[in-house]
C-alpha cells in the first residue's frame, strides 16, 4: 500500500519520527542519571547497570520476531501497541520505588522498543512511493542524529535541577502525542499473508543477538575483565551462524534471507554500510570523552562543543536531496564517506590548545558528513526492496543497526583501553585518543571507498537521478550508429 498524497506520506514519516525520537532520547539520557537512581534505590551505581542490560537483552530477544508480528497483526496496530507499551513502561520507570520494579519496567520498555523501530520503518515504507522515500527516510533518520547528542546534556540538566524521574516521565507527552497522531493520520494497514511462527529460528536468532550484544556491551565497559564478554561474543557469533543455517533451509523462516540477494540492501545494511555505521556510532562516544578526559573539561563544556557536531547534522538536511539528484547514491556515499573518515581522523590531533576557529568547523564538518551518510544508507537499503520482502528487510536492518550501534561503542572503548594499557596508564588520557580516532577514521575511509562496488545507477529511481540517466541513454540510442 502506498499513499497517493505526498504531503500525507511526509506526515506519516514525521509521526513515526516522533516515536523514534522518544526511543532514541530515552536510550541516550539514562546513563547521565545512573548514580542518582542508585541513590534513590539504596544500591551501588554499578548495580544499576542491570537496568541498561535488561533493556538491551529484551530488545535483542524480541527484535527477530518484529517482522512476523507486524505481518500477523498489521503494522499500524503493532506500532500503536509498541508506542503504548514504551510510554506505560516509561511511567513505570519514573514511578519505580525499588531496583526490581525499575528493571521490570525496563524489560517492558525493551519489548516496545524492539517493535517500535522496525515496525515504524515498515509503516513508512508501506505509505510512501519510491519518489517519496528519500524525504520520508530523512525525516525518520533525524532522531538517531539528534537524540544521542542532546540526550546526555538534557539528562544532566534534568537530573541536576529536577529529578532523574523526569527523564522517563518526559516520554509521557511524547508518547500520547504519537498515539493520537497515529490514530488520526496513519491509515489502517492490512495484515500480510500469514505464515507459521518459526520457533527454532526465533530461539537461535534471539539467543545469538542476546549473547552478541551483551558480550559487546561488556567489552565497552572500561573496568570489565575481557574473558567473559569475549566468550559471550564468540558464542553469539556461533549461534548466529546456526541461525543463518536454519533460516536458509526451513520452509517458512522467521526472517526470509532472500532479501540479501538485493545488492543495494546488502551493501548498505550488512556490507560497507555496516562498517561505516560502526565508525558513525564510535565517534559520538569518543568526542565527549576526549573533551572531558583529554581536555579536562566538565560535562557542560563538553556538551557545548558537541553541539557544533549536532548543528552539522541538522545543516546537511536541506542539501541531501539536491546532492543525491546531482551525483547519485554511489557518488555521494563514496565522496562523503571519505570526507567523513577524514574528519574523524582529524579529531585525533585535537588538543586543549586547538583554536576554536579550527575545532568548531571540524566538528561541524564531521556532523555534516555523518548526517548525509546515515540518510543515504537508510534510504538506499530499501530502494530496491520489493513489497513482499519489506518485513524481512526491516527486521534485518533493525538487527544490523542494533549490532553496529553497540559494536561502535565497544570498538571505541577497546581501542582506548588498549592504548592506555600500552602506556601503562590506569585510565585513558589525551595520548590514547589519537590511535582510537585514527583506527575509526580509517575504517570510515575504507568502507566509503567500498561503495565503489555499487553500480552508478544504484537507487536512481529514489534519488531522482534516474531522469538524467534515462535521458542520456535515450540520447545515446538515438544517435546514428556508424560502422
Amino acid at each position: 500500500m502506498s499513499l497517493a498524497n505526498p504531503s500525507q506520506a511526509r506526515r506519516v514519516a514525521l509521526i513515526v519520527a516522533i516515536a523514534f525520537f522518544m526511543q532514541n532520547l530515552d536510550g541516550s539520557i539514562i546513563n547521565t542519571s545512573l548514580p542518582q537512581i542508585a541513590a534513590s534505590f539504596g544500591v551501588a551505581p554499578l548495580d544499576l547497570s542491570i537496568g541498561v542490560t535488561a533493556y538491551l537483552v529484551t530488545v535483542a530477544a524480541v527484535l527477530p520476531a518484529s517482522g512476523w508480528v507486524a505481518d500477523r497483526y498489521g503494522a499500524r496496530r503493532v506500532f500503536l501497541a509498541a508506542i503504548l507499551l514504551f510510554t506505560l513502561a516509561s511511567l513505570g520507570c519514573g514511578l519505580a520505588a525499588s531496583l526490581p520494579q525499575f528493571v521490570a519496567a525496563r524489560v517492558v520498555q525493551g519489548i516496545g522498543g524492539a517493535l517500535m523501530t522496525p515496525v515504524g520503518r515498515m509503516v513508512v515504507l508501506r505509505n510512501a512511493q519510491k519518489s517519496e522515500l528519500l524525504q520520508a527516510t530523512a525525516l525518520i533518520t533525524w532522531p538517531a542524529l539528534l537524540a544521542p547528542v542532546i540526550g546526555p546534556v538534557l539528562g544532566g540538566f534534568i537530573t541536576t535541577y529536577a529529578s532523574w524521574r523526569w527523564n522517563f516521565l518526559l516520554n509521557l507527552p511524547l508518547g500520547l502525542i504519537g498515539l493520537a497522531a497515529v490514530v488520526r493520520f496513519v491509515p489502517v494497514l492490512p495484515a500480510e499473508v500469514r505464515r507459521p511462527f518459526d520457533h527454532r529460528g526465533f530461539l537461535l536468532s534471539a539467543g545469538a543477538l542476546v549473547l552478541l550484544l551483551v558480550g559487546l556491551e561488556g567489552l565497552a565497559r572500561v573496568q570489565a575483565r575481557p574473558l567473559l564478554p569475549v566468550s559471550l561474543t564468540l558464542l553469539g557469533l556461533a549461534a548466529g551462524a546456526l541461525a543463518v543455517w536454519h533460516l536458509r533451509r526451513t520452509r517458512a523462516p522467521l526472517v526470509d534471507l532472500a532479501t540479501l540477494r538485493t545488492q543495494t540492501f546488502t551493501v548498505s545494511s550488512l556490507g560497507a554500510g555496516f562498517l561505516y555505521r560502526i565508525a558513525i556510532n564510535a565517534t559520538p562516544f569518543l568526542l565527549p570523552l576526549l573533551f572531558q578526559l583529554g581536555f579536562g573539561m566538565d560535562a557542560a563544556g563538553a556538551g557545548l562543543l558537541v553541539l557544533a557536531y549536532f548543528l552539522g547534522n541538522l545543516a546537511m538536511k536541506p542539501l541531501t536531496s539536491p546532492l543525491l539528484r546531482r551525483f547519485g547514491f554511489r557518488g555521494v556515499l563514496v565522496v562523503n564517506g571519505v570526507l567523513g573518515g577524514g574528519a574523524i581522523l582529524a579529531c585525533g590531533w585535537l588538543a586543549p590548545g586547538t583554536p576554536s576557529a579550527v575545532l568548531t568547523p571540524l566538528l561541524f564538518a564531521a556532523g555534516l558528513t555523518r548526517s548525509m551518510q546515515l540518510t543515504c544508507l537508510n534510504t538506499l537499503a530499501f530502494a530496491d526492496v520489493e513489497a513482499a520482502q519489506r518485513s524481512a528487510a526491516t527486521t534485518l536492518s533493525g538487527v544490523s543497526q542494533q549490532v553496529s550501534s553497540v559494536l561502535g561503542i565497544a570498538v571505541a572503548a577497546v581501542l582506548l583501553n588498549l592504548a592506555s594499557l600500552w602506556r601503562g596508564a590506569a585510565e585513558p588520557g589525551l595520548p590514547d585518543f589519537l590511535p582510537a580516532f585514527v583506527a575509526v577514521g580509517l575504517l570510515a575511509v575504507g568502507s566509503g571507498l567500498a561503495f565503489l562496488r555499487l553500480p552508478e545507477s544504484a537507487g536512481a529511481e529514489v534519488s531522482g537521478a534516474a531522469g538524467s540517466s534515462s535521458r542520456r541513454a535515450q540520447t545515446s540510442s538515438s544517435r546514428p550508429q556508424g560502422r
